[in-house]
């Protein structure tokens, strides 16, 4: 089974773990590790190394950071090294949640149906006046 880390600014790894598993069920081999402005850089690359290397099965690790470019991402890529680790910059929680619904599958495949999850679930929708539904009053 694919191991996940989820690597993010602030509490953001935490909660996405969190509303993952109230998707679907308590994960194993799944980390959480937050980034904060004032942690040790090199300590957490260590921390995010560490963590890559303890869901690793053999069947591959996908390291899921918030934002491409971000202090979270940069200090991912040393975990990345290994053959068998995929790095997913801009997570969202319809791509943490299929691809934790994909870790059975070959690393390509499910790093492939996260992706797409993740993007189809990014719109917009206009609504008319004659739509609007207000919000109930407190």
């Amino acid at each position: 089974m694919i191991g996940i880390v989820i690597v993010a600014h602030g509490g953001l790894a935490r909660e996405y773990l969190g509303a993952i598993e109230h998707v679907v069920g308590q994960q194993q081999d799944v980390r959480a590790i937050a980034i904060d402005r004032d942690h040790d850089r090199e300590s957490k690359q260590t921390e995010i190394c560490a963590a890559a290397d303890d869901v690793d099965t053999g069947d591959g690790v996908v390291i899921v950071t918030d934002m491409f470019g971000g202090s979270p991402s940069n200090l991912s890529l040393r975990a990345c090294r290994p053959e068998n680790r995929r790095i997913l910059y801009g997570a969202n929680l319809p791509l943490l949640i299929k691809l934790a619904k994909s870790r059975h599958l070959p690393l390509a495949e499910a790093v492939r149906n996260a992706l797409d999850a993740g993007r189809k679930y990014i719109d917009s929708q206009n609504i008319s006046v004659e739509q609007k539904i207000p919000c109930p009053k407190q």
